[in-house]
């Protein structure tokens, strides 16, 4: 049985909440959907913001959408370093204790005292996928990338959801390190 998954390359991105939408771009703002993602319902937003952190910023970082519950900065290491944070390694939505950041919107400018993370590698599997693979949700797998410079990546997060679709998310740093680029398989080897 095939236990491949294509590859998703994630590049630093914000999730922001209605509150600080509305800081950011002005009362009532709504984002508007430039293209869909890979996971159904999540979209890139035309609307990007800067972020600043102790050491340096980045301009125009895109907004992903829908909006969250709480606004939450997701980079790469090499992104960390730049800015002067140093965020955990944590799954999406696990923001207790992790670095803060500025963000900057063209209505205004929010300060979080915690949000940054490195997000940990992650599959995002369909209920009928983890039954067909036999893989649970929160299950820790080893997967294999090809690419000029192929690895194995441990301790890769299984998600299971019936929202989602079938798709590995790594960040810009693991992808340039292993050769890989979106819409590459990998093999799941558990």
């Amino acid at each position: 049985m095939s236990k491949q998954v294509p590859v998703g390359v994630s590049a630093r991105h914000i999730h922001l909440s209605e509150e600080h939408v509305h800081i950011l771009f002005g009362k009532g703002y709504q984002l508007t959907e430039m293209k869909p993602l890979s996971q159904p319902g999540q979209y890139a937003a035309n609307e990007t913001v800067a972020v600043t952190g102790p050491k340096g910023s980045f301009g125009k970082v895109r907004i992903l959408g829908p909006v969250r519950k709480r606004t939450q900065l997701e980079v790469s290491r090499t992104d960390a370093f730049a800015l002067g944070v140093n965020p955990p390694v944590r799954e999406s939505g696990d923001i207790a204790g992790s670095a803060g950041i500025t963000i900057q919107g063209p209505a205004g400018e929010v300060v979080i005292e915690e949000g940054v993370i490195v997000a940990a590698r992650h599959i995002h599997l369909h209920t009928s996928d983890a039954e067909r693979l036999g893989i649970a949700d929160k299950q820790k797998l080893r997967v294999r990338v090809g690419g000029d410079r192929g690895v194995v990546f441990e301790h890769v997060v299984a998600r299971v959801s019936a929202d989602f679709a079938l798709d590995m998310h790594i960040d810009t740093d693991e992808a340039n390190a292993a050769g890989v680029k979106n819409g590459d398989m990998a093999d799941i080897i558990e």
